[in-house]
């Protein structure tokens, strides 16, 4: 008798278990995944430089400013269009930078004013919380940037922290990360109004 009670719970036990699926049970490791294999941390962070006549502010922000500092870039007090404030600068790639961009440019751009080039990648560092409510979850986590190249790493430092916060939803096939903002309670024609392309 208690042999078969046994296989009975046994044979229960499987039941249940092989109806849930690894991503019903929001845990770090999981959280983790689905945040690093998202498109949108994924995504690789572009530097956009551009050379010719800019504004003032440009040639003084922090990434022009340390662009001056490596040598890279040069500029010299030029007229300013018609709707920038004076003065303006005229800035072109020195010998240096030339080298610098020359091999991280697609052929198409190496003659442009205005190009970008893939300067760093995010990674994450770990999941420092988990905030659970019936089907939403706020999780928060650490990550850093991981320079791609050599403009990268003097934009990008991989020793900074950031902190971050993002939205998971329990669907029927388990957690997903919320990657764009969900229009919930609206009424169908909302939400067809409302669509986006799915890839």
């Amino acid at each position: 008798m208690r042999k078969i009670s046994t296989l009975t719970l046994c044979v229960v036990e499987l039941l249940l278990f092989s109806s849930c699926s690894p991503r019903d049970f929001l845990t770090r490791r999981l959280a983790a995944d689905l945040i690093a294999t998202s498109t949108t941390f994924r995504a690789v962070q572009p530097f956009e430089l551009t050379t010719g006549v800019i504004s003032n502010e440009d040639y003084l922000s922090p990434n022009y400013l340390a662009l001056q500092h490596r040598g890279w870039i040069s500029g010299t007090v030029a007229r300013c269009p018609p709707a920038v404030t004076p003065p303006c600068w005229d800035v072109t790639l020195t010998p240096s930078g030339v080298d610098t961009f020359q091999s991280l440019l697609a052929p198409a751009d190496a003659e442009s004013k205005s190009f970008s080039i893939p300067a760093a990648r995010r990674e994450l560092v770990a999941i420092t919380g988990i905030a659970k409510q019936g089907n939403v979850a706020d999780i928060e986590f650490t990550w850093r940037w991981i320079p791609l190249n050599e403009v990268g790493a003097i934009m990008y430092s991989s020793d900074t922290r950031y902190r971050s916060t993002a939205a998971f939803r329990s669907y029927d096939d388990g957690w997903r990360v919320v990657e764009a903002p969900a229009h919930s309670g609206q009424p169908l024609d909302e939400a067809l109004k409302n669509a986006q392309a799915a890839q």
